[in-house]
C-alpha cells in the first residue's frame, strides 16, 4: 500500500486526490495545501506549494512513495528537481522541461524545431519595437502573449491594431503580468474551434487521453475576458479517432522527440491546446500538467488505475499500461465562480447546498477555491470556487444533470456560464 502526496489546492488537485484514492494500491492521500473538498476526500497538509523544504520533510515523515504535482508554478520553480535530489519519487517534468509551459518563447522554439504545426510568430523584448511591428500586420488580428506564467491570463486576442498596441503596453510598460511580460510573443491569429488533447509520457512512450474542450472566456457565447477556465467536457466530437491519431503522430510524438534532442527530456503530462483550423490542427500552446477544469471530466471517465499510470511513467515502463480504458459516457464540468472573477472578488462567503448536490447520482462536486471556516462550514476562498461534474449517456444529459446540481448550491455572488458543452452540438 502506498501513501501519495498531491501538490496544489484547486479543482484539478481535488480530482487527482479523489481518483488516486480509488486505486487499490493507495493507502493515504495527502494534499498540500488542499481545500475544503480535499479535506473530505483525502488529508490536507497546510504547506504552501512553493515551500519545497517543508514539502520534502513532510513526504519523508509520512512515508510518501509518490508525489504528484498539480499546478504549473511549482513545476516551473523546480519542485521535481528538489524532490529528485532527495531521492523522492515525483510525477511531473523537471524545471528545464517545464519551460514548455513556463516560457511561450521556449515553446515556440520547440514547435519550430520539430516542424509541428503552429501559428507564425515574432518575439520582442522592447515594447516600442513591438508597436512598430504591429503597424506592418495586414489584417491586424493578432494574439499577444506574455512569455512567462500569468495564471492563465497572459494571453490577449486582438481584433484591431488599437487592441494590439494596448496589450503590448499593458505587458511591457505597465508590467501588468510582472516579469512574465519581460518578453512577449506576437502571433498570427488562428481561427476555428479549440480542443485540448492531453497525454502522459515517460519520454519514450505516449499514452493519449480522450480529447476535451475548455471554455476560457468568462461569459456565455465565449464573450468577456479570459479566465482560468469556466467549464469543460469530454469527449469532443470535433476530435474523432482519426484526428486524435493524426494529433498523436504529428504533434505529440514529434514534440517528445524534439524535447529529447534538445536535451530537455519530458516526463509527465503533455497538454496540447489546439486550434482546429480549416488547414488542420495547430498548437496554440503547451501546458506541462493536467488542465483545470479539463482534468475533472477526464478523470470522471478514466477507468485505468491512475496510480499505475504515474508509477509506470516514473519507471519508464509506460508501454506496459497498454490502451487506457474509458467510460464511454460523456462528462461535463461547470465551474461556479465568485462575483467579480476574473477581476477582484470577495472571499469568505458561506456556501450552502453542497450536501444536496453530493447526493445526486453521477455527480461529483470538485472544490477549487474553498476552505473550512472555524465554525465548521465551507466558505469561498478563490475566484473559481467549485467544479460541478456530471456523467451521463449523452452530453445533453450530462449538461442537464450538472446544472441541476449547480442550482442546489448557493452563496452570495455565485455565478457560472450557462452554455458549457453547447458547442458539441455544432459539429
Amino acid at each position: 500500500m502506498m501513501n501519495i502526496l498531491v501538490i496544489g489546492n484547486g479543482g484539478r488537485e481535488h480530482a487527482l486526490a479523489w481518483k488516486l484514492k480509488q486505486s487499490p494500491q493507495t493507502d493515504r492521500v495527502f494534499v498540500a495545501p488542499g481545500n475544503a473538498g480535499t479535506a473530505m476526500d483525502a488529508e490536507n497538509a497546510e504547506i504552501n506549494e512553493l515551500d519545497f523544504p517543508s514539502l520534502i520533510q513532510f513526504a519523508k515523515q509520512n512515508q510518501v512513495q509518490l508525489t504528484v504535482v498539480g499546478p504549473e508554478t511549482p513545476l516551473a520553480a523546480g519542485i521535481v528537481n528538489a524532490f529528485e535530489q532527495e531521492k523522492l519519487r515525483i510525477f511531473g517534468p523537471d524545471k528545464n522541461a517545464a519551460r514548455l509551459e513556463g516560457s511561450k518563447v521556449f515553446c515556440k522554439e520547440i514547435l519550430k524545431k520539430g516542424g509541428i504545426p503552429t501559428a507564425g510568430y515574432h518575439v520582442f523584448t522592447d515594447g516600442g519595437a513591438a508597436v512598430e511591428y504591429l503597424k506592418t500586420v495586414r489584417d491586424q488580428q493578432v494574439v499577444i502573449k506574455a512569455d512567462g506564467l500569468a495564471a492563465g491570463k497572459g494571453v490577449v486576442v486582438c481584433d484591431t491594431a488599437e487592441q494590439g498596441v494596448e496589450a503590448v503596453l499593458r505587458m511591457t510598460r505597465d508590467h501588468e503580468f510582472g516579469d512574465a511580460g519581460h518578453r512577449i510573443v506576437i502571433e498570427e491569429r488562428l481561427h476555428g474551434q479549440e480542443a485540448s488533447v492531453l497525454a502522459v509520457t515517460d519520454g519514450s512512450t505516449i499514452a493519449v487521453l480522450q480529447p476535451a474542450q475548455d471554455h476560457k472566456a468568462a461569459y456565455d457565447g465565449d464573450q468577456g475576458p479570459n479566465t482560468g477556465g469556466m467549464g469543460a467536457y469530454s469527449p469532443v466530437r470535433l476530435v474523432d479517432d482519426q484526428k486524435l491519431h493524426w494529433i498523436e503522430e504529428n504533434v505529440l510524438v514529434p514534440t517528445v522527440h524534439t524535447l529529447n534532442r534538445n536535451g530537455t527530456p519530458f516526463k509527465g503530462v503533455l497538454y496540447a491546446g489546439l486550434m482546429m483550423t480549416a488547414g488542420g490542427p495547430k498548437v496554440l500552446e503547451y501546458n506541462a500538467r493536467f488542465g483545470d477544469p479539463e482534468c475533472q471530466p477526464l478523470l470522471m471517465r478514466l477507468q485505468t488505475d491512475l496510480a499505475d499510470i504515474f508509477q509506470f511513467t516514473l519507471d519508464r515502463q509506460l508501454h506496459r499500461i497498454g490502451m487506457l480504458k474509458w467510460d464511454e459516457r460523456p462528462s461535463v464540468c461547470v465551474v461556479m465562480a465568485s462575483r467579480g472573477y476574473p477581476g477582484q472578488y470577495e472571499k469568505g462567503k458561506v456556501i450552502t447546498g453542497l450536501e444536496e448536490a453530493a447526493k445526486m447520482k453521477n455527480v461529483k462536486v470538485f472544490h477549487a477555491g474553498t476552505k473550512l471556516d472555524p465554525h465548521g462550514g465551507i466558505v469561498t476562498h478563490g475566484g473559481r470556487v467549485l467544479g460541478i461534474t456530471a456523467i451521463a449517456d449523452t452530453i445533453a444529459e450530462a449538461k442537464k444533470t450538472a446544472y441541476e446540481a449547480v442550482r442546489k448550491i448557493h452563496w452570495e455572488g455565485a455565478w457560472c456560464r450557462k452554455d458549457i458543452s453547447d458547442k458539441s452540438a455544432a459539429y
